[in-house]
């Protein structure tokens, strides 16, 4: 049984009859409903049946404007995957259960729409890397993740985030929230530090508009906890959390992946031995495929994705908390402030990141 990394508050009765009656139209022998996992965006739990258990889920409307587009991409998904070879697919990757009435959704009354999906038994989810081993299986569940999406057509996804990852938007868009926000709410280290580096902004957006990087399938949001491990936590089994999959730059994805694993957070500093165990293993997958340009912008990626996730934070923090999950006013403000810091270490780093870099692309190429 999957190990929820952090329980919800108990659910009331009425809400568990609610969620039950829901489950019932995935499978009519559910018998509980248990919070899982600790998501900033959809509700998630687990229900137990007779026979199998499976994931429930509602999707935040809000976030997916489009909810339907999330469930056709991961029918697409485990339709192309089903075409490869068994021995290719070394990872368990969700897929979505049909309803009794035959869809791969229900919706509730208040027009919600919940989903259901395959559970991975016997795992956990991780908050932090404790070992360069537990680096290296992340980092190659990453890569073979891209590998084995790496031939399906990205124009037969559906994009269900317009705007995501496009760092200069979210520069645009913070501007215009700075312009009418609440005087009090303004703090001038994330003012002062979105200022002195807004020029990175751009890097990746203006290498795709030049040819450079390729549109491909990505995860959208490969943090660590959406890597599942064996109780043993020595070996990664299944990755999970695929609403945001769609056509995008691998580097969006390498640059959270190891913002997500490399972030120390008693000090916000970049791991640069856990960056390098991540690296080694994801090109071991992904380096049969890398081209030229894709290793040269591997540290302005690095680089962007903390301060892109600080600015999405501080914009939601001058907004009063509308898109990320918080449990005090003052904690995306508190997020941000992590996520800058975590963008200066990396700038520090520069030379030794590029100098990593060089040394594992010359490796790949042997």
């Amino acid at each position: 049984m999957r190990e929820p990394a952090r329980l919800l508050k108990r659910q009331s009765a009425p809400r568990m009859t609610e969620l039950l009656s829901i489950a019932r139209q995935f499978a009519g022998s559910s018998a509980a409903v248990l919070p899982l996992g600790n998501g900033l965006i959809n509700e998630t739990y687990q229900v137990l049946t007779a026979a199998e258990p499976f994931v429930l889920q509602r999707i935040n409307a809000h976030v997916f404007p489009e909810p339907e587009a999330v469930l056709a991409n991961l029918a697409e998904i485990a339709r192309h995957l089903d075409r490869k070879a068994p021995e290719d697919v070394e990872l368990k990757i969700p897929r979505p259960l049909e309803s009794e009435a035959g869809l791969f959704h229900v919706r509730d009354g208040r027009d919600r729409l919940w989903r259901a999906l395959d559970y991975i038994p016997d795992t956990v989810s991780l908050e932090s890397v404790g070992d360069p081993g537990e680096a290296r299986e992340a980092g190659f569940a990453l890569g073979h993740f891209h590998r084995l999406l790496g031939d399906l057509d990205p124009a037969r996804l559906k994009d269900t985030l317009p705007g995501f990852h496009i760092a200069p938007a979210y520069l645009a868009r913070y501007r215009e929230v700075l312009a009418n926000a609440d005087s009090r709410l303004i703090d001038a280290d994330c003012a002062a530090f979105i200022d002195r580096h807004q020029a990175i902004a751009d890097n990746l957006e203006s290498a795709k508009r030049q040819g450079l990087l390729p549109l491909r399938i990505i995860h959208g949001d490969p943090k660590l906890n959406n890597f599942l491990f064996g109780k043993g936590r020595q070996k990664v089994v299944g990755v999970v959390d695929l609403d945001t999959v769609k056509p995008g730059l691998l580097h969006y994805d390498i640059g959270d992946c190891l913002r997500s694993c490399c972030h120390r957070p008693e000090n916000d500093a970049f791991d640069l031995g856990i960056g390098e165990a991540i690296l080694g293993s994801y090109l071991g997958e992904a380096g049969r495929f890398f081209t030229g340009p894709d290793y040269d912008y591997l540290f302005p990626a690095i680089r962007l994705i903390p301060f892109e996730l600080g600015i999405r934070f501080y914009t939601d923090h001058l907004e009063g908390n509308r898109y990320f999950k918080v449990e005090d006013p003052g904690q995306n403000l508190h997020r941000a402030l992590g996520q800058f810091r975590l963008c200066a270490s990396v700038i520090d780093q520069e030379r030794a990141i590029r100098a990593l870099i060089a040394s594992l692309r010359g490796k790949t190429a042997e």
